[in-house]
């Protein structure tokens, strides 16, 4: 017997022990087949049809193996004297050519941003009232004080607002350091008035079209006029109203010139039910204009988070990990200073640790207070660029008392 592969040795065993099973058998003689050993695959094929005579995968491994040519396979003739010409000349109206020329029609007036149709709008996303409220803001007690006082409680309570003559006119604008939740705080306030909520930035306004811009920024205070109640919020105000003084591009400031008119409302009461909330990280270079009564004339300093803020952080960010023995307290005193985005970057740093380290062992490992140390000493404060910016506007700049909240905040922490 000639020498066989392992696979097939493996077979003859397997078919030896069970001599009625017909594709076991048939699967050896392919393999005998495709290894040359013709002579025995028309024995193996010859014995299953003893067991299935009318087995057609049988009959064609035995006319293979005795070197019959393989069989094509079976097509139904075609119709005799079918006219294909005929049949060409009845379809050629009926299916479209595949290319066509078509002969230029003038073009119909376009836009100034090339647009067809001139009332054509964007939309913007307007988000409905949800739950977030100040209470889920952890800590910043003066933070949230500060828009009670100056925001909040006149809207509750128009009683006492038509007695003391309080208007409604007005914005607030939110300052301080990068990543420490202003555009939070703003939800929290549209959540505190069931109201709804439009976050606006400058690539929803800015255009390259001469005129769009100003069309743009009209539009978002129509939008947030047709969903009033509403907060309309407008984030990194430095960019939406830099001063005008230090812009170059006459279509930055007529973009200015039209926040200013929105602002102040078309129409005697044009903005009721829009509450308008802004916020920047440097105010000293948002246009004086935007920040005189009746536009954005309150302000509010927004600080890195407390200690019971960055508790309420830490937890929040850690809820979803697998984590052990963490106490939140000390962890808390570790990391003053650091931002909301601070703190979120230390619990990913912290997981980052864990699992390499589970993936190294081998071993599924809980993370742990000191993974999150390690990660809170490798985190500088984010903020610290901020503050050395804004010590020389405390300093230097401080017309009217503008940043007496600034100063009192740099004199506690001594940087100043």
């Amino acid at each position: 017997m000639p020498d066989h592969s392992p696979l097939i040795q493996s077979l003859r065993t397997a078919v030896a022990g069970a001599p009625d099973d017909v594709p076991l058998r048939l699967h050896l003689a392919e393999l005998l087949i495709a290894g040359g050993h013709h002579d025995e695959a028309v024995t193996e094929a010859a014995v299953a049809l003893q067991h299935a005579p009318g087995d057609p995968q049988a009959r064609e491994l035995m006319a293979r193996a005795m070197g019959a040519p393989p069989q094509a396979p079976e097509t139904p003739p075609s119709p005799p004297g079918f006219n294909w010409k005929a049949a060409e000349d009845q379809v050629g109206d009926v299916v479209p050519p595949r290319f066509v020329e078509t002969q230029q029609t003038p073009e119909a007036p376009r836009t100034a941003d090339g647009s067809g149709d001139p009332g054509d709008v964007s939309a913007w996303e307007v988000e409905a009232p949800h739950g977030v409220r100040l209470a889920d803001v952890g800590g910043m007690q003066d933070v949230k004080d500060r828009l009670e006082a100056a925001f909040l409680a006149p809207l509750r309570n128009p009683e006492l607002r038509k007695l003391y003559g309080k208007s409604l006119r007005g914005g607030l604008l939110l300052y301080g350091p990068p990543g420490c939740g202003k555009t939070f705080m703003a939800r929290a306030v549209a959540g505190e008035l069931g109201a709804n909520f439009l976050s606006i930035s400058i690539n929803d306004v800015l255009d390259m079209w001469m005129g769009n811009s100003e069309r743009n920024m009209h539009e978002v205070f129509e939008t947030a006029r047709r969903q009033a109640p509403c907060v309309l919020f407008l984030d990194e105000l430095d960019a939406l109203g830099a001063k005008r003084s230090r812009t170059a591009h006459s279509g930055m400031r007529n973009t200015v010139n039209q926040l200013l008119t929105e602002l102040d409302g078309i129409d005697a009461g044009a903005n009721e039910g829009v509450f308008v909330l802004a916020a920047t990280n440097v105010p000293w270079d948002v246009d004086n204009a935007l920040r005189r009564p009746g536009r954005l004339d309150r302000t509010i300093l927004v600080l890195p988070p407390d200690a019971p803020a960055r508790e309420a952080i830490l937890r929040y960010h850690l809820r979803d990990r697998p984590v052990a023995n963490i106490d939140l307290r000390k962890l808390t005193k570790v990391t003053d200073g650091l931002s909301g985005a601070d703190l979120a970057h230390v619990c990913e740093v912290a997981a980052e640790r864990a699992l390499l380290d589970s993936a190294r062992t081998g071993t599924v490992r809980m993370i742990g207070m000191q993974d999150l140390t390690e990660a809170a000493a490798t985190v500088p404060p984010s903020s610290d660029a901020w503050f050395a910016s804004a010590r020389n506007v405390a300093m230097f700049a401080n017309e009217g008392g503008m940043y007496d909240d600034l100063v009192t905040y740099l004199k506690k922490k001594r940087k100043l």
